[in-house]
């Protein structure tokens, strides 16, 4: 199976990116966590980015806050899909970081989830690597099945409270 990297560009940004790390980890896929600043350390994330394929993995998730350049620039050194999750500073409330994230020149592609939606980059990367893995999207319908059930017994609870 294809690992995920989780990269990230500070290690404050550890908290929120570790939701990532964990609904990678309980779909059994493989994780590998790094912190690369795309402005501090531009050296190793370009060399990062450009042999994650021939190191195994099928996906990376970018989580950077502020300037947010971290996806764009994983992504201008690798044609492996690049997931970037916009973290919310104290500056602008996250919108700097989520329009840095998803404002990326023709070409230069990078698939982008919410502010503060690493559990949804995870998700997004696990259906990536599920095109080719039926055991992995097997994995995956459970888990949206197991969603649904806690739904509706909500509802089922809240319709007794009603009555």
């Amino acid at each position: 199976m294809k690992k995920v990297a989780v990269i990230m560009g500070s290690d404050s940004d550890l908290k929120l990116m570790q939701q990532a790390v964990d609904t990678l980890k309980q779909l059994e896929i493989p994780v590998e966590v790094h912190i690369y600043s795309a402005h501090r350390t531009p050296d190793a994330a370009a060399s990062f980015a450009e042999h994650a394929r021939e190191n195994g993995f099928g996906a990376i998730i970018a989580g950077a806050g502020k300037a947010a350049h971290l996806a764009g620039a994983l992504a201008a050194r690798t044609t492996l899909p690049v997931i970037g999750v916009p973290i919310k500073s104290s500056t602008l409330d996250g919108l700097d970081a989520l329009l840095s994230t998803v404002q990326m020149p023709s070409g230069m592609p990078v698939a982008t989830v919410a502010i503060d939606g690493a559990k949804n980059a995870a998700l997004l990367a696990a259906q990536m690597i599920a095109i080719e893995d039926s055991s992995l999207a097997a994995r995956l319908n459970a888990a949206r099945e197991q969603q649904t059930q806690e739904v509706l017994k909500k509802d089922r609870e809240l319709q007794t409270t009603l009555d």
